[in-house]
């Protein structure tokens, strides 16, 4: 994808297009700061009660909590229970390592390309498990159900809540039902990624269904959030990482453990509406897509369909090659 960024610079045409870049952006091409993301800074410039103190090791204690309210639900009974721990990280990569580093994984292939070399680079042993059927262009849930019960009791299962990256393929609510079931069965622990809340389908908790099935039964669970996409906030490198246990006195003492391994609702209303708007554009362009291709390209219609079915930024990797995008860029 570099080199496509590479030769999207490099093009002097005036309705050049880069498809590989996993950022938000307007209609013109730029990059978008929510007008909530403007605001918010512009409030804590404002505030002149404001320090440069050092955080505690586990960073900011209003964001935390506000982040598990979001990815877990304000009337998580897990919340309520205290039964979560969270701590401020580095964006998702942050999270997922310091996850990492606190816990043999398995993955599912494909995967985001960072989530083999964060999890190895932590001393973990990793393992990938079926996840996108080529043939079908969807999800291989045979096959993700057998990799998963042949998988060691007490392995951890690398799961993305919604969106996936890089096949923008995800489970159905049945789907992810049976994953639990599966998993809860053989004894697996679910570390969730959770870099795409709310661009699935718009809604925020909607996006955060998979995770809560989880914590909805009591179990233990992990999550990473990452606010870089839908917040806009890449270069801030804002994140989150949550362990959901099974009892308060273990959720503190868990804390104690992260501690060695790291250092207003109006404008949550307002974000959710613009990250919505995102959510509907991206969705309407796939279907644009869509059209424009088999508008183009007559009789491979059936092809392209998956397109519009599929969620999120992503499509699968394995159906668009480096050649495919420079035939494309090529084409006039």
């Amino acid at each position: 994808m570099k080199q496509v960024t590479v030769a999207y610079n490099k093009d002097q045409s005036p309705v050049k297009l880069n498809l590989g870049v996993g950022a938000y952006r307007t209609e013109e091409g730029k990059p978008l700061v929510l007008n909530v993301v403007r605001k918010a800074e512009q409030m804590l410039v404002n505030d002149q009660s404001r320090v440069k103190e050092y955080l505690p090791i586990t960073g900011l204690a209003d964001f935390n909590k506000l982040s598990a309210k979001l990815i877990f639900g304000a009337n998580s009974p897990a919340i309520q229970e205290n039964r979560v721990t969270t701590v401020q990280c580095l964006s998702g990569t942050g999270s997922l390592r310091v996850g990492a580093e606190f816990l043999a994984r398995h993955y599912h292939e494909p995967t985001w390309g960072n989530h083999p070399k964060v999890f190895t680079l932590a001393g973990l042993s990793v393992k990938s498990y079926r996840y996108y059927n080529p043939s079908t262009r969807g999800l291989d849930f045979s096959g993700l159900l057998e990799d998963l019960g042949s998988a060691p009791s007490g392995a951890i299962v690398l799961l993305h809540a919604c969106a996936h990256n890089p096949t923008g393929v995800d489970p159905t609510s049945d789907q992810w039902e049976q994953i639990r079931q599966l998993m809860r069965s053989k004894g697996l622990l679910p570390f969730f990624d959770s870099a795409y809340q709310g661009f699935a389908s718009g809604n925020l908790d909607a996006d955060a269904e998979s995770i809560r099935m989880f914590v909805a039964d009591g179990g233990e669970c992990l999550a990473a959030q990452s606010y870089a996409k839908n917040m806009g906030l890449y270069g801030e490198r804002v994140g989150a990482f949550s362990i959901v246990c099974k009892t308060a006195d273990v959720a503190t003492r868990v804390e104690s453990q992260l501690k060695l391994v790291i250092r207003p609702m109006d404008m949550y209303t307002e974000w959710s509406v613009e990250l919505k708007a995102m959510a509907d554009r991206i969705i309407s362009m796939r279907q644009q897509l869509y059209d424009a291709l088999c508008a183009k390209v007559t009789g491979i219609c059936i092809f392209y369909m998956y397109l519009a079915d599929w969620g999120g930024k992503y499509m699968s990797r394995k159906m668009v090659t480096l050649q495919n995008c420079v035939e494309v860029g090529n084409e006039p």
